[in-house]
């Protein structure tokens, strides 16, 4: 990686820690330091993904990986750590989790009662839209696992709001260059505007799909007709 990259990352405290921690694991390993990155964000959620993110973009930029390969990595380190997380809820339930969790330095017992409380609200659609949320993004997986929710949906739901919110935060960092960091500055802004896109992507599916259940059922009216 360049001298540019890493100079750009220097800071004080946890944000400067795990610019300098991730800058190291993808110069080492370049896209697949990303998405180990991310897969350990998402088991221990006080690993900042706004710090991550713009910063593979950024090394994108300058050439370390490619803008896809940043994309695909990322995406699919959030799918394997949201996996183990699911799993891992899968076998020992919510009491049991909860108690273990608990007794955890890094993880919050009012993050997984955040992503149940998602979970119950929403059903099926929190694991998209949780995805897109902090602290929910990582907490929303222990329901999904509890309930026992189909894996094929549970993956597909991840891989798609993972991928939404991957990407905007890597093209910031990507267009921004050696300002990437302030895209940290108004993470908060930029989840508002993730969300909206996977609520515009979203209504655009739905309306595609009832245009053509439509179109289908016309046609087939108007073949009995005939």
């Amino acid at each position: 990686m360049t001298s540019a990259l890493a100079a750009a990352t220097t800071s004080d405290g946890l944000f400067g820690a795990v610019a300098d921690w991730a800058v190291d694991l993808m110069d080492a390993i370049g896209g697949p330091g990303a998405g180990i990155a991310i897969g350990i964000e998402n088991l221990f959620p006080p690993i900042p993904s706004e710090v991550i993110l713009p910063l593979a973009g950024f090394a994108a930029a300058r050439g370390s990986m490619t803008l896809v390969e940043a994309i695909a990595w990322t995406t699919a380190g959030s799918l394997v750590g949201a996996l183990v997380l699911y799993w891992i809820s899968l076998a020992v339930g919510m009491d049991r989790l909860t108690r273990i969790v608990d007794r955890l330095p890094l993880i919050s017992v009012d993050d997984l009662r955040k992503g149940e409380e998602w979970f119950t609200r929403h059903g099926t659609k929190a694991v998209f839209f949780g995805r897109m949320v902090p602290l929910v993004r990582s907490a929303i997986s222990v329901p999904a696992g509890v309930s026992r929710m189909p894996l094929g949906t549970f993956v597909l739901y991840t891989v798609l709001g993972s991928g939404i919110w991957n990407s905007i935060f890597i093209l910031a960092g990507y267009f921004l260059g050696e300002n990437w960091s302030q895209v940290e500055r108004y993470s908060s802004v930029l989840q508002y505007v993730v969300i909206v896109v996977a609520v515009v992507l979203v209504g655009l599916y739905v309306r595609r799909t009832l245009a053509a259940r439509r179109a289908a059922a016309t046609s087939a009216l108007t073949t009995r007709e005939r």
